[in-house]
This record gives structure tokens, C-alpha cells and sequence, in this order.
């Protein structure tokens, strides 16, 4: 029997600020990318891009209640050290060794892929971070260490850890129905495209399915702090270009 594909289930609510919203930016942008969805479910779609885009006017509008003297000091503490960073692998670009051009390179791409301004919504850059700590503690944990900035990049961790813990601690009201409305609007797209992949086939759904799991992999792991699998085998597909990370609809107000 044929088992067909199906999106895994998470904890969204779980999740801290940064991560819920990018999670969700992520799934929504990707999901108006599939034709078959935006044709056969649009206003389940279309219901999530309004909440993702109600969620970050709400980041933005609780950014003064989360501004307590230990948040600014970590938040500091962090673009500190993320500003030294860049400036390390910039320099090291200059270096005639080979092996650290190559590393600093690498690096300065993943950097601009990330697009991070410090002066970002503070929540947005938290969930950015993340990601790229990941990667630097991950794939690319290579050529961090060529360039001798792994404990740079551990005290960049430990920062934005504590920026995370005091914004899990408090969240505006506002921000928590927000978050609750996208939760809601999350959960009725997925249920849609599970059915039509049970009642239809998943072959036009296969590739979504693919990234969703994977990304909910990502999130369970290194958000949750849980053990993950995905209980698909992932689609081959060609290789494309990082998404670009929103911009945030007004500066930072601190």
C-alpha cells in the first residue's frame, strides 16, 4: 500500500518569538510559491499571509514592553559581538592563505545572505540569528574555525540565548492573539494540503511537504530542544538561491 505524504505535526505555541514569526513567514512565503495551493486553498492562504503579516505589526508595536534593562544589555551585547564578527571575516578575506581567503568568503556570503542589521525589530533579528548560528555552528563550523572565531561565534550564542529567554518571559497581550490567530491559520492550510495529498496524490505536493518537514525538523531540534526526524524521504530538488529575509515595516524604536 502507497503511503502518501503528509506534513508532521509541531508545537508551534512553544516556540519563542523570533522563531514562531520567521516559521511562519517562511511556510507562508514558500506556500504562495506552489501553484496547486494558491489555486485549490486560496483563502486558506491567503488567511495565513494576513496573520504573518498581522504578527509582525504586533513584534514591532511590543518592541517598548520588552525593553527591560537586562534585555537591552543582552540585545547590545549581541550586536557587539555580531558587528566584531563581521568584521573578522572581512578582514581575513585579506589574508594571502589560501585556505582563509576561502573560509572568509564563504562566510561574508552567508552573511549577506542573512541580510541582519542590528537595528532591526528585535524579535526579527533574534529569530534571524538563530538561523545563522546554526549554520555557523553547523555547516559551516569549518570555516569558522579556519578562521579561528568559534568563541566569538559561542558568545554570540550565549547573547542572543539570553535575549530569547527574557522575551519568552514577556509578550504583549496584542502579540498573543496574533500569534494565536497564525497558530490557527497555520493549522487549517496544513490539514488542507494533507487531505488533498491523502485524497489525490502528493506528487503536487511532494516538494512542499519535503521543505515544511524539514524545516519543521530544524525548529523542533534547535528551538525546541527536542530529537527529530521527518517522516518523509525528501524529493530531489535543484539547489536555488537563500530566501530573502522581510524587511521590517518601520526602524526599531529603542
Amino acid at each position: 500500500m502507497i503511503q502518501n505524504k503528509q506534513i508532521d505535526a509541531i508545537t508551534v505555541e512553544a516556540m519563542n518569538n523570533g522563531a514562531h514569526y520567521m516559521f511562519m513567514y517562511r511556510v507562508s512565503t514558500r506556500a504562495s510559491e506552489i501553484e496547486v495551493i494558491g489555486q485549490k486553498m486560496p483563502d486558506y492562504l491567503s488567511s495565513l499571509q494576513a496573520a504573518v503579516v498581522t504578527e509582525d505589526k504586533c513584534l514591532v508595536l511590543s518592541q517598548k514592553s520588552l525593553l527591560s534593562d537586562k534585555l537591552k544589555e543582552a540585545d547590545a551585547l549581541r550586536d557587539d559581538y555580531y558587528r566584531a564578527f563581521k568584521k573578522a571575516v572581512k578582514g581575513s578575506e585579506g589574508i594571502p592563505v589560501p585556505a582563509i581567503q576561502e573560509a572568509a568568503i564563504i562566510l561574508s556570503q552567508l552573511i549577506k545572505d542573512y541580510r541582519i542589521d542590528p537595528k532591526m525589530q528585535l524579535d526579527k533579528e533574534t529569530g534571524l540569528l538563530m538561523n545563522l548560528l546554526d549554520d555557523l555552528m553547523g555547516k559551516n563550523k569549518t570555516q569558522v574555525e579556519a578562521l579561528g572565531l568559534m568563541p566569538l561565534v559561542e558568545e554570540l550564542k550565549k547573547a542572543n540565548d539570553e535575549v530569547i529567554e527574557v522575551t519568552t518571559q514577556r509578550m504583549d497581550e496584542s502579540l498573543k492573539t496574533a500569534r494565536a490567530v497564525t497558530d490557527e491559520a497555520y493549522r487549517d492550510l496544513v490539514k488542507m494540503i494533507n487531505a488533498y495529498a491523502l485524497v489525490e496524490g502528493d506528487a503536487a505536493y511532494a516538494g512542499f511537504i519535503d521543505y515544511l518537514n524539514a524545516e519543521i525538523v530544524h525548529y523542533k531540534r534547535e528551538v525546541l530542544n527536542q530529537k527529530a526526524t521527518s517522516s518523509t524521504t525528501p524529493t530531489p530538488v535543484e539547489p536555488s538561491e537563500p530566501e530573502p529575509e522581510p524587511e521590517p515595516e518601520n526602524p526599531d524604536v529603542v
